[in-house]
């Protein structure tokens, strides 16, 4: 038996369902702040490429999982890679590498059509100071102000990736922005 619809309930059409995101959309729209994060830790361009490039490969098991839980287990993944890439390179191939080399990271922000050079030396200069700064903090602080501040995860989600709890999280970011203002503010 057909029940009769009013005209207002022909009216609330369900809402069109969301675009669903693939993995592989995720993966390119995370990969380069993924490998930024991921030099940053290793200080080593190929390293951190070889990294990030393990975590997506990684990440390919979980396919199946659903799209919001995508990002905090690929950082998580991507930082126990760095991890592990820091450990070896420590254990085997430490006397190789110069930790003190920063490598070409510095990025070239000056315009061709910019006016005012010396705002684009000063510039190049603040990020040079910042990236200087931010490698400078021990690994915790800086994975805690690198995830929670540059890529804007909430605490709960930083903790997950950090595998640690959410005071941890808060302690490390504390003391990463105070590390930060102090070695910052003469150069400000």
């Amino acid at each position: 038996m057909l029940v009769p619809v009013s005209a207002d309930a022909a009216r609330l059409d369900p809402p069109p369902a969301p675009e669903a995101v693939s993995l592989d959309q995720f993966l390119a729209d995370t990969g380069p702040r993924a490998f930024r994060f991921a030099e940053l830790g290793l200080r080593h361009r190929e390293d951190a490429l070889d990294v990030v490039q393990e975590a997506m490969m990684k990440m390919l098991a979980y396919r199946d999982r659903p799209a919001s839980e995508w990002s905090p287990l690929f950082w998580s993944i991507l930082r126990s890679r760095i991890i592990d890439a820091q450990r070896r390179r420590t254990f085997r191939l430490g006397w190789l590498f110069n930790a003190g080399d920063a490598g070409d990271s510095t990025p070239d922000w000056a315009d061709d059509h910019q006016p005012d050079p010396a705002r684009a030396h000063d510039s190049r200069e603040a990020y040079a100071q910042f990236v200087t700064a931010l490698r400078e903090l021990p690994r915790r602080q800086r994975e805690a102000f690198t995830l929670r501040v540059l890529e804007e995860f909430d605490v709960a989600d930083t903790a997950r990736i950090m595998g640690c709890s959410e005071g941890s999280v808060k302690t490390h970011l504390s003391r990463a922005r105070e590390a930060l203002q102090r070695r910052l503010e003469d150069f400000a």
